[in-house]
């Protein structure tokens, strides 16, 4: 190693570097060589040239550049780096960078300004950024030098870790060929993180287990992991007690192919309180007590319930209905509390019932979208990664497709659309050996569809299983159950994913017959983690009659 070598890793710049030269040594340094991005001018001098070892990527709209770069962060279990276009750009990603932060997903996002000599002048495609997308981001920095960019970028880097979220650094874009100067930066080479443990305090949830006549788990995004997994697992075990998923979960807490799932919560309070009718002490999981949709009069559990909370998230215990409430690592308090409460192996509990797959439709008679989830449920590979956006199916495929392996489910917690397509393809391209299927409605697959380019040209092996009623069939649902009368909104059945998804030079299939179906998904899936090119299913399907 050379003395300048050693100033990089120190966090020095080479004598002679520039800005941008020592801000590549900082992507290298924390794994982010792959550039998620949609370039505009304010980024040419960032972009062109770039160094061999590092991966460009490009999608075709600010929100499919983010939803990729979620999905491949994930996958990865670290922060992907993105690069915005100013104003434009950064306002098209406010949504997907929403997703993100209510998924905790780190991300380093550097944006785009226009050069810093004239800003002052208020030039064209000068982006007035600070708010523009509130306060999703954990932290947001606008350098206030060209050689204080480095540093900001590896703070935004440790700042999306602990803050498990989105980092934005705003550059001008005559910083990058500046000088980088030999001041140590203002940002550590390397952050270790303790996992929070509980000492003494956890004596008070083992007692209150103990005395329970009937307690019950709740687990949520938090609790995935294989880790997780098998020790919430065996405290379900050692208790004899039902687990529960958060309602609108983004990943799956735990098995749920396992003897003590119990199903997911349902997304009104009236409903929780009846799921969790009866269990005396309810203890969450790295979840949120609790997410819910529909406002309903009441409280969210049992007034005789007492509720503890364990989440690695601080926020996430801030506006909690907990009795008790944690911060600390969920596998730690599981393993801790298996070793001190006592055994009710044989005590009963509400597991889920089985579901009855639904009879193929007769000649004439339409699919629905539980024809297609039984047929999935039959032939996915047990670690295949499902990413969800379908709203108006998501019960039913939560009833009819059981999430079995670690990092097995994935879905947008906050609710907007146009995430679930390209972090299908973000999720494939950081975990090359899973299979990935995403369940898409039609109408979410459009406020993504330009990703399908990315996984065209990218050729990324995920299998897209595109829904198409025609219309958006929650929000047709709820406006039914509002009783306010007939919505304006027109249906848009004459849109084509498949012909969309051709012109985007996506290999796709358009189905409306169910044995078709059937044959197409046992020939695809079984070899889905070694396809290496994208394939849409563009299947004709009858809206669910109902919702919830």
């Amino acid at each position: 190693m050379t003395t300048e070598d050693a100033g990089v890793v120190a966090g020095e710049a080479v004598p002679g570097a520039t800005v941008r030269e020592t801000v590549f040594e900082v992507l290298r340094r924390h794994g982010m060589t792959t550039i998620f991005a949609n370039p505009g001018s304010t980024e040419i001098t960032f972009l062109t040239g770039l160094p061999d070892d590092l991966d460009f990527t490009l999608a075709l709209h600010e929100g499919s550049v983010v939803g990729m770069a979620t999905g491949w962060a994930i996958a990865l279990d670290r922060p992907a780096f993105v690069n915005l276009h100013t104003t434009a750009g950064l306002a098209n990603a406010a949504g997907a960078l929403a997703t993100a932060r209510t998924n905790r997903v780190p991300l380093v996002v550097v944006v785009g300004q226009q050069d810093r000599r004239h800003l002052a002048h208020d030039p064209f495609l000068a982006g007035r950024l600070t708010g523009l997308v509130g306060d999703y981001p954990v932290w947001t920095n606008h350098p206030a030098r060209a050689q204080d960019v480095p540093a900001a970028i590896a703070r935004a880097h440790h700042e999306a870790v602990t803050g498990a979220g989105p980092a934005l650094v705003v550059v001008p874009m005559d910083d990058w060929l500046q000088p980088a100067g030999r001041l140590r930066a203002a940002a550590a080479i390397d952050i270790r993180r303790g996992r929070p443990t509980l000492g003494p305090e956890i004596d008070e949830i083992a007692v209150a287990l103990d005395n329970a006549r009937a307690p019950a788990l709740v687990v949520g995004s938090a609790a995935d992991g294989e880790s997780n997994w098998a020790a919430v697992a065996a405290l379900a075990d050692r208790l004899g007690a039902p687990v529960w998923q958060e309602p609108f979960g983004a990943r799956a807490g735990f098995p749920q192919d396992h003897p003590a799932f119990a199903g997911h919560l349902p997304p009104a309070r009236s409903a929780v309180r009846s799921a969790l009718a009866g269990h005396d002490v309810v203890l969450v999981l790295g979840a949120p007590v609790f997410r819910q949709y529909p406002w309903e009069p009441g409280d969210l559990v049992p007034g005789t319930s007492t509720v503890f909370q364990v989440s690695p998230y601080a926020d996430d215990t801030h506006h909690s209905i907990a009795d008790r409430a944690f911060v600390a690592d969920v596998s730690a308090t599981c393993q801790d509390l298996v070793g001190r409460v006592r055994s009710r192996s044989g005590h009963s509990r509400a597991a889920r019932p089985p579901v009855a797959p639904l009879v193929p439709p007769r000649a004439g008679e339409p699919l629905r979208p539980g024809h297609v989830f039984d047929i999935l449920a039959r032939h996915l590979p047990r670690d295949t990664i499902i990413v969800e956006e379908s709203p108006s199916s998501r019960p039913e495929l939560h009833r009819r497709v059981p999430v079995r392996a670690p990092l097995g489910f994935l879905s947008a917690a906050a609710g907007g659309l146009g995430f679930g397509l390209p972090a299908a393809v973000g999720l494939k391209l950081g975990a090359p050996r899973r299979p990935v299927v995403a369940v898409l409605g039609d109408g979410s697959s459009l406020y993504g569809i330009q990703g399908l380019w990315s996984a065209a040209h990218y050729r990324i092996g995920a299998l897209l299983v595109v829904l198409s009623n025609g219309g958006y069939a929650i929000m047709d649902r709820l406006a039914e159950q509002s009783g306010q009368g007939r919505p304006p909104w027109p249906s848009f059945s004459e849109v084509s994913i498949a012909r969309i998804a051709a012109g985007l030079g996506c290999p796709t299939l358009r189905i409306s017959d169910y044995d078709e179906l059937a044959s197409t998904l046992a020939e695809h899936l079984p070899a889905l983690a070694d396809r290496t090119s994208p394939l849409v299913l563009d299947v004709e399907v009858a809206a669910d009659p109902a919702y919830g």
